[in-house]
């Protein structure tokens, strides 16, 4: 249908507008709505599809990579020195990993459904593909490590009142707010973890009560590992131990619990499987928001009526969650994808912890045999330098790095128990950030030597 508008446009300036005229005119209004509708639509879906096209060119462009992770220029940073570009080393923790395009790229297409309801066909999948992988009979999907543990703590322990044996340096003890007194109940007995994350086992055989049912003591319901040891600089359990742990508790009727946040780090480590790691455990819980580079999630793998228990515990903590299909596919990347490349953590740390020591004259302290996963500790051999003080000199860009470095190097790090440092790496910090931290670092170290001399 034609309809010629000039008319129309003299006869309203005219106001001469007959009904049949009204008549065509309200069939022309409707007619260029409608095609105003269409032709916004066609843009829209333009749009959608140019979005998509550019994330799927950038997840091929990704997978060629093992790393899997964001290459978007560091986040932008004050500089009052005024250097023209500041690069950010962040070697807080390796929680600060971010998704990379195919990881993101996964989420937004996982198929979901209510995992509430068991209905979540992304996170069934992911929970089946995690019991096979650390040889437990059943997983579950939980937010984070903290529920992780404590819902261990409160299906193990099924009273209030019971006891649960602990390292005194273990994040489940120190960094976890007590929940395990707070929201279980649970009394907490503490062993005195060594250096390598380990603890006497004679020490392990004192804690154990044997008094049952006196009413003046605890019952001890349960054993709880840390592997890697977050505290102790990323230490690895030694297999042995293990084994003599599980022996001793076998002996006594008691379950161990392994908090294995870094689990993956420890089989990459020792240059095993999961499974072989947790043969000598009953129930583990490990984190895919660390290392593996996933932005949330954990875990918690048993027999199959540990995990049946669990369920109802998750539930409790209000962390029964919907489609969590979006946080599963991350996970399965995570899992299958981001294992291997811990490997480039390892070297990486052992390349810094070198320079450490390489630092002339003498500044730090550091035991190079303990350097074993993605954590590092290490000591100021300077007394009159502050773990604080130390780690701001670092974050800071000064006037003359622009010059030394090429740029302003920001290098973040937090000071640690026992006045150590800590710096952790992870997927997102490269060996060419490594290079760069360690130039910050010598600039550091030099600057510090001057003042001293002065």
């Amino acid at each position: 249908m034609i309809i010629d508008c000039s008319k129309y446009l003299k006869c309203a300036q005219a106001k001469r507008v007959n009904q049949s005229q009204e008549e065509d005119i309200f069939v022309l209004f409707k007619m260029l709505t409608f095609s105003a509708r269409v032709v916004l639509q066609c843009v829209k879906d333009a749009a959608i599809a140019a979005k998509q096209s550019q994330v799927l060119r950038l997840a091929r462009v990704t997978q060629s990579s093992a790393r899997f992770y964001y290459n978007n220029p560091k986040r932008p940073n004050v500089d009052p020195a005024g250097a023209s570009h500041v690069r950010t080393v962040d070697l807080r923790s390796d929680t600060v990993t971010k998704p990379g395009p195919a990881m993101r790229q996964a989420m937004a297409f996982a198929e979901v459904g209510d995992d509430v309801m068991g209905e979540d066909p992304t996170v069934n999948e992911l929970q089946e593909m995690a019991a096979e992988m650390f040889g437990m009979e059943a997983a579950l999907l939980v937010p984070s490590g903290t529920m992780g543990n404590l819902i261990a703590v409160m299906v193990h322990c099924r009273e209030r009142g019971d006891e649960v044996i602990v390292g005194d340096l273990s994040h489940l003890h120190v960094y976890e707010q007590g929940g395990s007194a707070q929201l279980a109940g649970v009394h907490s007995r503490t062993l005195s973890n060594l250096p390598d994350g380990t603890f006497d086992l004679d020490q392990l055989v004192s804690k154990i009560r044997h008094g049952y049912p006196d009413p003046h003591f605890p019952r001890t319901r349960l054993i709880c590992l840390e592997n890697t040891h977050n505290i102790q600089g990323g230490r690895v359990l030694p297999l042995a131990f293990l084994k003599e742990v599980r022996s001793i508790a076998d002996e006594h009727g008691l379950p161990v619990h392994m908090d294995g946040a870094r689990l993956m780090n420890a089989a990459v480590h020792l240059g095993v499987s999961p499974a072989t790691i947790l043969q000598h455990t009953n129930t583990v819980s490990v984190c895919m928001s660390k290392g593996l580079g996933a932005p949330i999630g954990s875990i918690l793998a048993g027999p199959q009526d540990f995990i049946s228990r669990a369920v109802r515990c998750r539930k409790a903590l209000g962390g029964g969650m919907r489609q969590a299909g979006i946080i599963a596919a991350a996970g399965k990347l995570a899992l299958t994808e981001m294992v291997d490349r811990m490997k480039e953590d390892h070297r990486n740390v052992k390349t810094f912890a070198q320079a450490l020591l390489d630092c002339e004259p003498s500044l730090f302290t550091l035991d190079l045999a303990a350097v074993e996963t993605n954590i590092l500790r290490f000591h100021l051999g300077n007394p009159g330098l502050s773990q604080s003080d130390f780690c701001e000199r670092m974050a800071q860009v000064g006037e003359e790095e622009e010059a030394s470095l090429g740029q302003g190097v920001q290098v973040l790090m937090y000071p640690h128990m026992g006045g150590s440092v800590r710096a952790v790496w992870h997927l997102g910090i490269s060996q060419e950030d490594t290079q760069m931290a360690i130039r910050k670092l010598q600039l550091v170290a030099k600057q510090l030597q001057q003042s001293i001399v002065k």
